[in-house]
């Protein structure tokens, strides 16, 4: 047995957490000031993913307006966008039709591409290296470092080789402190170490309770008389009820492929739906089950989304550091777009966070890159989410008051209408008790397009050390059946998208079982469980899915 290390550390000038496209957007424009400036700084990025690029998942329909901005000449590079959309189509759906309805501005996609988010990310992490930037994936940040004075230091990567019971095993390693003049946190939506530092810095105490949805996601290899390269297709309607948000996305590539999708707001109230069984459900459709019949699906994945746009943004500065993309909420709702405005916002903080370095301030008490937010303001970014900002909160009126008050406000006020609604409030709480709803039934998979849980998952190719502490946190096993069970009807056993949790009988009495083995990071249950029961935290470096292209 390996005695527990002091940790070594490491210094640099930046360090950034995440290395999607927010935090290697940010990387890429810092590196960029310090060479048109003649100076140099040390920037490193850490990934929980095994590989770059292993827990992205997005749609994905790609505005390549921040990336003109940040590498104008990525078409040069070999940028992977290679299949613009050519056609778009919305259709509302009900049980056995499909009715065309006009496109909304915030729909329209011309000059935009269909994508792997995960190659784009791959390809990001090339030009930063390019630049000098050290990119360390496979190693979770686990903890925030601060300094004495309160501000950020930096953050500490997990330890790897502790067991179950807590001590180490032979493979003991123990984590890495990374310290950073200042530090950029980039790690999607409900990253685990920014909503600690949300709460301890009370960043959200003038904004709006944050609201999300949940993605779901699979690849398909269709026939060839079913590919269409370049559309892209919506739907709403069936087969979710008209008080419940979400739809539907197929996005047609090259090579036979289509990414289909399903979203839906996990503000909803019955506890019996299941956003996996929506899914598998709506691709039985009549208008949709022919594209995939004869086909063969090749992965799947799940997602968060975070979905309050900018009412609901924190505070973006803090002592020592910054948040930026999916981690504080700049996801574009209505054109269901967060790649190209995580990049915008990561551009924003790098200049920011590099005026701070430059002014030798980044190690004084207190110090903030506080001109990011000013920036932001200023930015053409805060103008598409200020023009977005009452399309997602309209839905808690219902599915029809809101097309009718979007209507309004797109083609009457084009997104400048002299109101903001306000949020529905916090999604946990949306729940109603079991006992005032009604059971949904669910048609059982047919093996063709519809499929169960665990061979969905088996192709997210999750995988996580066995002998590890659980990264899934229990508040209390009691809350767990007391509320979670027998007042909501263990509304995580259908909320989860891999089946990580399940209701079984010990001694004739019920017990939640976690199979944290199965998890795929998608952080549905630290947002919804009504009891606020349920912690997501990092686990071992490398663990989780891997995505390849989704």
């Amino acid at each position: 047995m390996t005695e527990q290390t002091t940790r070594e550390s490491m210094q640099y000038d930046v360090v950034i957490v995440g290395a999607g496209v927010a935090g290697l957007s940010a990387a890429i424009r810092l590196k960029q000031l310090a060479a048109e400036s003649g100076s140099d700084i040390s920037v490193c990025v850490v990934e929980k993913g095994s590989e770059v690029g292993a827990h992205i998942l997005s749609g994905a329909v790609f505005n390549p307006k921040a990336l003109n901005e940040l590498l104008p000449d990525w078409r040069e590079r070999g940028a992977p966008l290679k299949q613009p959309v050519k056609g778009e189509r919305l259709l509302f759906l009900t049980r056995q039709s499909a009715l065309p309805l006009p496109l909304p501005p915030s729909f329209h996609n011309q000059g935009n591409y269909i994508i792997s988010l995960g190659l784009l990310c791959r390809w990001l992490a090339e030009q930063a290296e390019g630049l000098g930037v050290e990119i360390y994936p496979g190693f979770a940040a686990a903890e925030v470092l601060y300094r004495a004075d309160g501000s950020v230091k930096g953050i500490a990567t997990g330890d790897m080789g502790i067991g179950k019971d807590g001590r180490p095993t032979d493979a003991y390693q123990p984590g890495m402190e990374l310290w950073g003049r200042q530090t950029v946190f980039a790690e999607g939506c409900r990253g685990s170490l920014s909503e600690q530092l949300i709460a301890k810095f009370r960043l959200d105490r003038h904004s709006q309770p944050q609201t999300y949805g949940l993605g779901v996601k699979e690849i398909w290899e269709v026939r060839p008389e079913q590919s269409q390269p370049g559309k892209v297709m919506h739907t709403v309607g069936w087969p979710l009820d008209s008080h419940t948000y979400g739809g539907s996305f197929l996005y047609h590539l090259a090579e036979n492929k289509v990414a289909v999708g399903f979203v839906v707001g996990l503000d909803y109230q019955n506890p019996y739906l299941s956003p996996f069984e929506e899914f598998q459900r709506f691709k039985t459709h009549p208008a949709i089950r022919p594209v995939f019949e004869g086909g063969r699906r090749i992965a799947y994945g799940a997602r968060a989304l975070v979905e309050g746009g900018l009412q609901s943004l924190p505070k973006l500065t803090f002592p020592g550091g910054v948040l930026v993309g999916d981690a504080a909420g700049f996801l574009n709702v209505p054109s269901i777009k967060g790649a190209h405005t995580a990049m915008k916002s990561a551009m924003l903080a790098a200049e920011a966070v590099f005026g701070v370095l430059q002014n030798g301030a980044a190690e004084e008490e207190g110090a903030e890159a506080a001109a990011y937010a000013e920036a932001f303001c200023q930015s053409w970014l805060h103008d598409e989410l200020y023009r977005a900002r009452n399309i997602r909160p309209a839905f808690k009126w219902g599915f029809w008051p809101a097309m009718g008050l979007n209507a309004l406000d797109a083609y009457v006020f084009r997104g400048r209408a002299p109101w903001t609604i306000s949020h529905h409030g916090s999604d946990r709480e949306s729940l109603k008790p079991a006992a005032a709803c009604r059971p949904i039934e669910y048609p059982k998979p047919d093996g063709q397009v519809s499929f169960d849980r665990a061979s969905s998952v088996y192709l997210a190719n999750t995988h996580h050390e066995e002998n590890q502490p659980p990264h899934l946190k229990l508040a209390s096993e009691q809350a767990a059946i007391e509320v979670g069970y027998r007042r909501f009807a263990a509304p995580e056993t259908r909320y989860c998208p891999a089946g990580v949790y399940e209701i079984v009988q010990e001694n004739g009495r019920p017990h939640l079982q976690i199979h944290a083995a199965d998890c795929i990071h998608c952080k549905t249950c630290d947002i919804k469980d009504p009891a606020a029961n349920i912690t997501w935290t990092c686990p071992e470096g490398g663990g989780g899915p891997n995505y390849g292209e989704m």
